[in-house]
């Protein structure tokens, strides 16, 4: 190789390439598609995952198991540090103020709210869901923790069912 032919071919703007223009450009009559077969004619298209015949990969893997994850409610979580740094003293608490001061985004059915970290003021929180831990912490903070009605939990429809028979 010369050092001319380094950047021999290399170009700032590419022709595109014009097929059907007869046979002095080079691509004339099959346009580059070969003969015949379906590849040759218009309209052609390969399904997604096809391998030529040979058993797709997606059919290869073993398949097991069941997931039923985007059927199960999305919960916001919120731990008490969280509320003990944003809110004053006296403060009452709900998701949609929760969502003005940004402490939760995008699309959610509950709130859950979570007892890491401490907490001294005083608050009225009220969310779906509230962790023991955090229940114990609000109430001993001298707060409410009011639970608000939303899709009730598998271990509550349980509980209510059982209480329902006895």
């Amino acid at each position: 190789m010369n050092i001319d032919q380094v950047n021999r071919g290399i170009v700032k703007h590419k022709a595109r390439k014009r097929v059907g223009r007869g046979p002095g450009s080079g691509h004339g009559k099959t346009c580059g598609r070969g003969h015949k077969g379906a590849r040759s004619r218009s309209g052609w298209r390969q399904k997604p995952g096809f391998e030529g015949g040979q058993m797709p990969l997606i059919r290869r893997v073993p398949k097991r198991g069941f997931n039923n994850a985007r059927f199960a409610p999305r919960i916001a979580e919120v731990n008490v540090e969280v509320l003990e740094k944003l809110f004053a003293d006296g403060s009452e608490i709900n998701p949609d103020v929760l969502r003005e001061r940004g402490v939760i985004k995008g699309v959610f059915d509950e709130v859950k709210i979570l007892g890491d970290g401490e907490l001294t003021k005083k608050l009225v929180v009220a969310a779906h869901r509230f962790s023991r831990s955090a229940k114990e912490k609000i109430e001993k903070a001298g707060g409410q923790a009011v639970v608000l009605p939303g899709k009730t939990p598998v271990e509550e429809k349980k509980k209510q069912k059982k209480a329902a028979t006895t």
